[in-house]
C-alpha cells in the first residue's frame, strides 16, 4: 500500500500496514515502550519521519513537567539555567525534572525512550545539536523542544537561545588593549565548539583592529575547567616573552590562569591581567575579583522556557534568539607594570 500521498493525513493504520506490523506495535513505538525490537522500531520511526506523522492532540500529563537535559549536571553554570527555567515553570504551574545524558554535543540514545514515557510538556536541551531522529521522535509525539545553547550554533530547524560569543570575545580583548596591553594570550574552549571559535574570532578582530600582532603560540584551546586553564597558562607564562594579559574562555579557566601565575610569583593584576567568561558566582568571590564577560545564562533559560510554553510552541517563534553579553570590570585587570597607576575598579 502506498501512503506517500498526503503525509498530513497518514494514519497509524497506514503506517502499520506499510511496516507490516500491528497498530499496537506502532503505538508502542510512539509511546516509547521498550518491548519492540530495534529493527522494527527503526523501520517504524523512519516511516513516521517520511510521512511527517504528528499527533493531532495530546492529553496533558496530570502534573505538567518541563524536562531539562544536561550532559553534566555539576557544571558551574547549570544552576543558573535551572533557576531560570524554574521561574517560568512556576508561573505556569509546571514542575521541572532534570536529566543527565550524552556528551556536550547531544543527549545519549538511552534518553529518548525515557522522555517519551514521561511525556513532558516540553524539553530544554543544553547541547549544541540534536540528532535528526530525536527531533522527529519528539515532534511526532507533539513534545516541543528548545536548545539553550551557551556552547554552540544549532541547526536552523532547531529553536534555540544563545548569546553573543563573538561580541564577548571582542569586548574582553578590547578592554585589555585599552589598558595598554599589547601581548595578550587567549585560552578559549574546546576547538570543536562554536562558542570557543566565536570568542577566538572576537579576540582576533580586536587585535587586528588595534594593529597588534597575533602570536599563534599565545592561542590555546582549553576545556573550560580550572585544570585546563592552569596547564595552558603555565606554557605561556614560562616563556621569556610571556604575555602581560590572558583572556580565558571561562571563569574556571581564568581561576586556573591566576593559580599558574601565583605559582610563579606573579601577581594578578600587577604582573598579569586576567579576564574570564560567564560571570558565575566564582568570578565575584575569587581573589582578586574577576573581570569577566557576563553571559546571561538565567535570562537565556527563561527565554527558552517561554518559547516552549507560548501558544503554538517554539516552532511558531523565531528560530534563533541571541542575547547580549556584557563586560564586568572588577579587580583582575590593570595596565601593564610600569605604564602608570592602577585604574580603580569595583
Amino acid at each position: 500500500m502506498d501512503v506517500a500521498g498526503e503525509s498530513s493525513r497518514v494514519t497509524l493504520a497506514q503506517v502499520a500496514e506499510t511496516a507490516g506490523v500491528s497498530i499496537s506495535t506502532v503505538s508502542k513505538v510512539l509511546n516509547g515502550r521498550q518491548d519492540v525490537s530495534a529493527p522494527t522500531r527503526l523501520k517504524i520511526e523512519r516511516l513516521l519521519e517520511v510521512h511527517g506523522y504528528r499527533r493531532t492532540t495530546r492529553a496533558a500529563p496530570e502534573a505538567p513537567l518541563i524536562e531539562i537535559v544536561f550532559h553534566e549536571l555539576d557544571a558551574i553554570w547549570a544552576m543558573e539555567l535551572i533557576l531560570g527555567v524554574e521561574a517560568v515553570a512556576k508561573d505556569h504551574g509546571a514542575s521541572v525534572v532534570l536529566t543527565e545524558s550524552g556528551t556536550r554535543h547531544s543527549p545519549g540514545a538511552e534518553w529518548i525512550d525515557g522522555v517519551l514515557r514521561r511525556r513532558p510538556v516540553g524539553v530544554i536541551l543544553v547541547f549544541s545539536s540534536l540528532p535528526q531522529v530525536f527531533k522527529q521522535q519528539l515532534r511526532s509525539r507533539s513534545i516541543p523542544f528548545v536548545i539553550i545553547d551557551p556552547a554552540g550554533d544549532p541547526e536552523p530547524d532547531v529553536p534555540s537561545v544563545g548569546s553573543a560569543n563573538w561580541s564577548g570575545g571582542l569586548a574582553a580583548t578590547r578592554h585589555l588593549i585599552e589598558y595598554g596591553h599589547r601581548r595578550i594570550g587567549i585560552i578559549t574552549g574546546p576547538e570543536d565548539m562554536m562558542c570557543s571559535l566565536a570568542r577566538l574570532d572576537g579576540y582576533r578582530s580586536a587585535m587586528t583592529t588595534a594593529g597588534l600582532e597575533i602570536d599563534p603560540s599565545l592561542i590555546a584551546f582549553g576545556d573550560f575547567h580550572v585544570e585546563g586553564g592552569c596547564a595552558h597558562a603555565k606554557h605561556m607564562l614560562d616563556r621569556s616573552d610571556r604575555p602581560t594579559a590572558i583572556f580565558a574562555g571561562s571563569d574556571l579557566q581564568a581561576i586556573g590562569v591566576m593559580e599558574a601565575a601565583a605559582a610563579r610569583g606573579l601577581r594578578t593584576p600587577e604582573d598579569l591581567s586576567v579576564v574570564g567568561y560567564d560571570d558565575v558566582a566564582v568570578a565575584r568571590w575569587s581573589r582578586p575579583a574577576l573581570t569577566t564577560v557576563r553571559q546571561p545564562l538565567r535570562k537565556m533559560a527563561e527565554a527558552g522556557a517561554r518559547m516552549l510554553l507560548r501558544p503554538g510552541g517554539p516552532e511558531g517563534a523565531a528560530t534563533r534568539m541571541e542575547l547580549a553579553t556584557s563586560l564586568v570590570v572588577r579587580k583582575s585587570t590593570a595596565p601593564p607594570a610600569g605604564t602608570g597607576p592602577l585604574v580603580q575598579t569595583y
